[in-house]
Protein backbone atom coordinates (compact mmCIF):
# COMPACT_ATOMS: atom_id res chain seq x y z
CA UNK A 1 0.00 0.00 0.00
CA UNK A 2 1.09 3.16 -0.91
CA UNK A 3 1.90 5.74 2.22
CA UNK A 4 0.58 8.90 2.15
CA UNK A 5 2.70 11.53 0.55
CA UNK A 6 4.19 15.05 2.76
CA UNK A 7 2.88 17.94 1.19
CA UNK A 8 6.66 18.75 0.67
CA UNK A 9 7.29 15.28 -1.10
CA UNK A 10 4.34 16.11 -3.22
CA UNK A 11 6.06 18.96 -4.66
CA UNK A 12 8.93 17.32 -5.74
CA UNK A 13 11.24 18.83 -2.83
CA UNK A 14 13.27 16.48 -0.43
CA UNK A 15 11.97 15.60 2.74
CA UNK A 16 15.07 16.02 4.40
CA UNK A 17 17.36 19.71 4.03
CA UNK A 18 20.57 18.57 2.28
CA UNK A 19 23.65 19.21 4.98
CA UNK A 20 25.49 22.00 5.05
CA UNK A 21 28.73 22.40 2.90
CA UNK A 22 31.30 20.95 5.62
CA UNK A 23 33.04 25.02 5.40
CA UNK A 24 30.19 26.58 6.68
CA UNK A 25 29.86 24.02 9.67
CA UNK A 26 33.05 24.86 9.93
CA UNK A 27 32.88 28.57 9.75
CA UNK A 28 29.86 28.49 12.49
CA UNK A 29 31.98 26.41 14.72
CA UNK A 30 35.04 28.69 15.00
CA UNK A 31 32.50 31.57 14.96
CA UNK A 32 31.51 30.59 18.41
CA UNK A 33 35.32 30.84 19.72
CA UNK A 34 34.71 34.21 18.65
CA UNK A 35 31.40 34.59 20.85
CA UNK A 36 32.90 32.77 23.70
CA UNK A 37 36.26 35.44 23.14
CA UNK A 38 33.85 38.06 23.50
CA UNK A 39 32.90 37.38 26.50
CA UNK A 40 35.89 36.12 28.93
CA UNK A 41 37.50 39.39 27.04
CA UNK A 42 34.78 41.87 27.91
CA UNK A 43 34.38 39.83 31.67
CA UNK A 44 38.09 40.01 32.56
CA UNK A 45 38.33 44.41 31.32
CA UNK A 46 35.31 44.78 33.05
CA UNK A 47 35.99 43.16 36.57
CA UNK A 48 36.99 45.82 38.58
CA UNK A 49 34.35 48.69 37.25
CA UNK A 50 31.58 48.02 39.80
CA UNK A 51 29.61 49.44 41.37
CA UNK A 52 28.40 51.02 37.75
CA UNK A 53 25.32 52.07 36.27
CA UNK A 54 23.91 51.67 33.15
CA UNK A 55 23.01 54.51 30.97
CA UNK A 56 20.85 53.98 27.65
CA UNK A 57 19.27 56.97 24.94
CA UNK A 58 19.45 57.64 21.63
CA UNK A 59 22.49 57.27 19.41
CA UNK A 60 21.23 60.46 17.17
CA UNK A 61 20.70 63.45 19.77
CA UNK A 62 23.55 66.18 19.28
CA UNK A 63 25.01 67.64 21.97
CA UNK A 64 23.45 71.16 21.84
CA UNK A 65 19.73 68.76 22.37
CA UNK A 66 18.50 69.15 26.38
CA UNK A 67 18.91 65.43 26.54
CA UNK A 68 22.37 64.79 25.47
CA UNK A 69 23.22 67.50 28.41
CA UNK A 70 21.05 65.79 31.11
CA UNK A 71 22.27 62.85 30.78
CA UNK A 72 25.83 64.54 31.02
CA UNK A 73 24.98 66.12 34.39
CA UNK A 74 23.60 63.28 35.54
CA UNK A 75 26.96 60.93 34.88
CA UNK A 76 28.79 63.43 35.90
CA UNK A 77 26.81 63.13 39.42
CA UNK A 78 26.62 59.72 39.67
CA UNK A 79 30.90 59.65 38.83
CA UNK A 80 31.68 62.23 41.42
CA UNK A 81 30.38 59.67 43.93
CA UNK A 82 32.52 57.11 42.65
CA UNK A 83 30.17 55.17 40.52
CA UNK A 84 31.39 53.67 37.32
CA UNK A 85 28.97 54.62 34.63
CA UNK A 86 28.49 52.37 31.75
CA UNK A 87 27.28 53.46 27.98
CA UNK A 88 27.21 52.00 24.41
CA UNK A 89 29.74 53.58 24.07
CA UNK A 90 28.61 55.63 20.61
CA UNK A 91 27.56 59.17 19.75
CA UNK A 92 24.55 60.59 20.82
CA UNK A 93 23.05 59.90 24.83
CA UNK A 94 26.23 57.56 25.18
CA UNK A 95 28.71 59.80 24.21
CA UNK A 96 27.12 62.46 27.25
CA UNK A 97 27.32 59.21 29.52
CA UNK A 98 31.15 58.64 29.35
CA UNK A 99 31.69 62.39 28.51
CA UNK A 100 30.58 63.33 32.20
CA UNK A 101 31.58 60.08 33.65
CA UNK A 102 35.09 61.14 32.37
CA UNK A 103 35.19 64.30 33.66
CA UNK A 104 34.29 62.83 37.26
CA UNK A 105 36.25 60.57 39.60
CA UNK A 106 34.24 57.01 38.82
CA UNK A 107 35.55 55.27 35.46
CA UNK A 108 33.53 55.94 32.19
CA UNK A 109 33.02 52.78 30.19
CA UNK A 110 32.02 52.07 26.52
CA UNK A 111 30.63 48.84 24.97
CA UNK A 112 30.96 49.12 21.86
CA UNK A 113 29.32 47.68 18.98
CA UNK A 114 29.99 47.32 15.52
CA UNK A 115 27.48 48.52 13.43
CA UNK A 116 27.24 49.73 9.60
CA UNK A 117 25.68 52.99 10.59
CA UNK A 118 25.64 55.50 13.33
CA UNK A 119 27.89 53.63 16.16
CA UNK A 120 31.13 55.59 16.28
CA UNK A 121 33.30 55.42 19.39
CA UNK A 122 33.01 58.46 21.26
CA UNK A 123 36.61 59.31 22.66
CA UNK A 124 35.66 59.47 26.63
CA UNK A 125 36.24 56.06 27.91
CA UNK A 126 38.81 54.99 30.31
CA UNK A 127 37.79 51.63 29.20
CA UNK A 128 36.61 50.60 25.98
CA UNK A 129 35.08 46.93 24.92
CA UNK A 130 34.65 46.01 21.46
CA UNK A 131 31.73 43.40 20.55
CA UNK A 132 30.45 42.07 17.39
CA UNK A 133 27.44 40.50 18.85
CA UNK A 134 25.22 42.11 20.76
CA UNK A 135 23.95 39.49 22.83
CA UNK A 136 27.08 39.17 24.23
CA UNK A 137 26.98 43.50 24.55
CA UNK A 138 23.94 43.13 26.33
CA UNK A 139 24.74 40.38 28.69
CA UNK A 140 27.58 42.78 30.15
CA UNK A 141 25.07 45.47 30.68
CA UNK A 142 23.03 43.47 32.80
CA UNK A 143 26.08 41.58 34.50
CA UNK A 144 28.12 44.42 35.59
CA UNK A 145 25.43 47.41 36.43
CA UNK A 146 23.63 48.03 39.71
CA UNK A 147 21.19 50.60 37.98
CA UNK A 148 20.20 51.27 34.55
CA UNK A 149 19.25 55.18 33.93
CA UNK A 150 17.04 55.10 30.68
CA UNK A 151 17.27 58.19 28.64
CA UNK A 152 14.87 58.94 25.38
CA UNK A 153 15.69 56.70 22.94
CA UNK A 154 14.89 54.58 19.60
CA UNK A 155 14.64 50.60 19.33
CA UNK A 156 17.97 49.89 20.88
CA UNK A 157 16.88 51.79 23.73
CA UNK A 158 13.48 49.95 24.06
CA UNK A 159 14.98 46.71 23.60
CA UNK A 160 17.44 47.32 26.72
CA UNK A 161 15.19 48.19 28.47
CA UNK A 162 12.36 45.89 28.22
CA UNK A 163 15.01 43.25 28.51
CA UNK A 164 16.03 44.70 31.67
CA UNK A 165 12.37 44.72 33.03
CA UNK A 166 11.79 41.00 31.81
CA UNK A 167 14.93 39.91 33.73
CA UNK A 168 13.66 41.34 36.60
CA UNK A 169 9.88 40.46 36.72
CA UNK A 170 10.99 36.77 36.06
CA UNK A 171 13.28 36.32 38.85
CA UNK A 172 16.39 36.11 36.36
CA UNK A 173 18.19 38.75 37.66
CA UNK A 174 18.39 40.83 40.54
CA UNK A 175 15.67 43.48 41.38
CA UNK A 176 17.63 47.26 40.46
CA UNK A 177 16.99 50.35 39.91
CA UNK A 178 15.37 51.41 36.29
CA UNK A 179 15.13 54.44 36.16
CA UNK A 180 13.27 56.62 33.41
CA UNK A 181 14.41 59.92 32.56
CA UNK A 182 11.90 61.98 30.98
CA UNK A 183 8.70 62.14 31.72
CA UNK A 184 7.50 63.74 28.72
CA UNK A 185 8.67 61.37 26.59
CA UNK A 186 7.84 57.83 28.44
CA UNK A 187 4.38 59.47 29.64
CA UNK A 188 2.70 57.53 26.18
CA UNK A 189 4.36 54.11 26.77
CA UNK A 190 3.51 53.79 30.18
CA UNK A 191 0.04 54.93 29.84
CA UNK A 192 0.11 52.38 27.32
CA UNK A 193 1.32 49.77 29.68
CA UNK A 194 -0.96 50.83 32.17
CA UNK A 195 -3.95 50.59 29.66
CA UNK A 196 -3.60 47.75 27.75
CA UNK A 197 -1.13 45.06 29.11
CA UNK A 198 -2.48 45.69 32.56
CA UNK A 199 -5.98 45.90 32.20
CA UNK A 200 -5.99 43.31 29.46
CA UNK A 201 -3.91 41.03 32.33
CA UNK A 202 -0.53 40.83 30.34
CA UNK A 203 1.19 42.01 33.19
CA UNK A 204 0.38 42.57 36.96
CA UNK A 205 -0.25 46.17 38.56
CA UNK A 206 2.67 45.49 40.84
CA UNK A 207 4.87 45.11 37.70
CA UNK A 208 4.87 48.71 36.77
CA UNK A 209 6.84 49.42 40.07
CA UNK A 210 9.75 48.22 38.63
CA UNK A 211 10.04 51.58 36.55
CA UNK A 212 10.66 54.94 38.35
CA UNK A 213 10.19 58.12 36.72
CA UNK A 214 12.72 60.81 37.69
CA UNK A 215 14.01 63.88 35.74
CA UNK A 216 15.84 65.92 38.48
CA UNK A 217 19.87 64.67 38.35
CA UNK A 218 20.27 64.92 42.08
CA UNK A 219 16.94 62.82 43.06
CA UNK A 220 18.09 59.86 40.11
CA UNK A 221 21.56 59.35 42.27
CA UNK A 222 19.52 59.53 45.47
CA UNK A 223 17.33 56.70 44.29
CA UNK A 224 19.38 54.48 43.59
CA UNK A 225 21.65 55.37 46.78
CA UNK A 226 18.30 54.44 48.64
CA UNK A 227 18.19 51.37 47.06
CA UNK A 228 21.46 50.19 48.11
CA UNK A 229 21.45 51.98 51.28
CA UNK A 230 20.78 48.51 53.69
CA UNK A 231 22.93 46.32 51.95
CA UNK A 232 25.35 47.44 49.79
CA UNK A 233 26.22 47.29 46.59
CA UNK A 234 27.90 44.30 46.15
CA UNK A 235 25.99 41.63 45.09
CA UNK A 236 24.14 38.79 47.40
CA UNK A 237 24.74 35.70 46.98
CA UNK A 238 21.64 34.74 45.72
CA UNK A 239 22.44 37.81 43.05
CA UNK A 240 26.05 36.21 42.12
CA UNK A 241 24.40 32.88 41.45
CA UNK A 242 21.33 34.40 39.19
CA UNK A 243 24.38 36.33 37.37
CA UNK A 244 26.37 33.31 36.80
CA UNK A 245 23.20 31.79 35.34
CA UNK A 246 21.47 34.37 33.20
Amino acid sequence: MDKKKTRTEAQGEPFFKPVEPESLVTRESWRLFGIMAEFVEATDRLANVRPAVTIFGSARVPPDSAYYQLAETIARKLSDTGLGVISGGGPGVMEAANRGAFEGKGPSVGLNIQLPHEQRRNPYQNVSVGFKHFFARKYMFVRFAMAYVVMPGGFGTLDELMEALTLIQTGKSAKFPVILVGSDFWAGLLEWLKVRLVAEKMIDAADLGLIQVIDDPDQVVEAIYRHYETRGFEPLPNERELLLNL
